[in-house]
């Protein structure tokens, strides 16, 4: 800048005559707000520690907000009515309260409910609500964008990894079906909404046990009594085997697991599974009877999808009633769900007949999974989004801009 210009700008700010107005300024940007929908009851706490809130008042305040945000729902901070008129515009100013954009929401013939959720640029992932499981309805939810583990049978596992969500992004597909399924309590202590939605599965995109922590995170958010007031025994989660964190995960979460299995012996899961190379059935086996909290009232779900002339023969229920004796064990006969581009073919229904009935007789109840959702490609196996990993010069222009 020149000596002149310099000194008038100066002499302007001493005398108070110029202000810098960032509304009309276009090459500088206000900062952007914080989302606390989505974060912990301590990451609120500490974002309105940040902003300047009394510390005698933070717990209090944090309370309030998370009662909102989480057990009514509300995205605006005119409906915060215990919190000071004045105090709620100083924080509308600083943080916000939206959803991640629903890029698109399907309904199936059957009533399941598809969304594709956009939580950033390039960063989708579906979620699908599931009506009429345990008396009310599940939601099958995304742990990662897109899936490392290239199970041959899972669309899903075509897509390669993005990365992993955040807790908030996954605690914010719960909120995004709520919305949805309009099951937000009223803000009236006289009227009480009804739940439509009970169970939540980590059955969507990804691998939960390759993200555990901000799963985990989720979890406190989701079971929080004073918020979405899931119970962790209506929660499960669901691996395809990463067995050093299955003990832990349990010990972190309180979940009920589930295994993607799908094969009983380590020559055939490998074939279609390849994370049985690293961690084969004995290993995997091993874990699952170390699963804190493991009882008859406490089992846990074995996932097999069934693959016409894979793993479908007489043989392979003998081999998997083998494999479970002496863990409290269901197992869920999953029909195969086809996808564009898949090389696998249902089994026939009589088939998967006699095969429930032999795991039946061997004193595991072996449910048949009714497909569901499967005319809007929502089926277990059929989820994948079309986001791409963005290569890191992408990233670095996408954050300059």
């Amino acid at each position: 800048m020149c000596s002149d210009k310099k000194d008038v700008l100066e002499s302007a700010q001493e005398s108070g005559s110029m202000e810098l107005d960032i509304k009309t300024n276009p090459n500088i940007k206000p900062p952007a707000k914080i989302q606390l929908a989505g974060l912990t009851r301590a990451e609120i706490a500490e974002a309105l520690t940040e902003f300047g809130v009394p510390p005698k008042q933070v717990r209090m305040r944090a309370g309030q907000i998370f009662r909102w945000v989480y057990n009514y729902g509300v995205t605006d901070w005119a409906s915060m009515t215990n919190i000071a008129k004045g105090l709620r515009a100083e924080l509308a100013q600083k943080f916000e309260l939206n959803r991640p954009e629903i890029v698109e929401r399907q309904i199936s013939v059957d009533g399941t409910r598809k969304y594709l959720i956009r939580m950033a640029p390039g960063i989708e992932v579906e979620s699908v609500f599931i009506p009429a499981v345990s008396k009310t309805g599940a939601l099958c939810v995304s742990s990662q964008v897109g899936c490392t583990l290239t199970c041959k049978f899972c669309h899903t596992g075509s897509q390669r990894l993005v990365r992993n969500l955040t807790a908030a992004e996954i605690a914010l597909q719960v909120m995004v079906a709520k919305d949805d399924l309009e099951e937000w309590p009223s803000s009236s202590p006289n009227q009480e909404g009804g739940r439509k939605l009970t169970n939540i599965v980590f059955m969507g995109m990804g691998e939960p046990l390759y993200n555990t922590e901000e799963v985990a995170k989720a979890l406190d958010i989701i079971c929080d009594c004073e918020g979405l007031s899931f119970g962790r025994r209506r929660i499960t989660l669901s691996t395809s085997g990463v067995v050093p964190e299955i003990v832990s995960a349990g010990e972190r979460t309180n979940a009920m697991l589930a295994i993607s299995l799908h094969a009983a012996n380590d020559k055939l899961r490998s074939s279609i599974m390849p994370i049985n190379k690293k961690y084969p059935l004995a290993e995997l086996m091993k874990a699952c009877r170390a699963y804190p909290g493991l009882s008859n009232s406490r089992r846990i779900t074995f996932e097999y999808v069934m693959l016409k002339g894979i793993n479908d023969s007489p043989k392979h229920a003998v081999e998997l009633i083998n494999l479970l004796k002496g863990i409290p064990a269901k197992v869920n006969l999953i029909p195969f769900n086809p996808w564009p581009g898949s090389d696998y073919e249902c089994s026939d229904w009589e088939t998967i007949e006699r095969f429930a009935d032999k795991v039946n007789a061997a004193g595991y109840a072996s449910p048949i999974r009714t497909p569901r959702g499967r005319d809007i490609f929502a089926a277990c196996g059929q989820l994948k989004s079309e986001s791409e990993k963005m290569r890191a010069s992408e990233r670095r222009k996408a954050k300059k801009n």
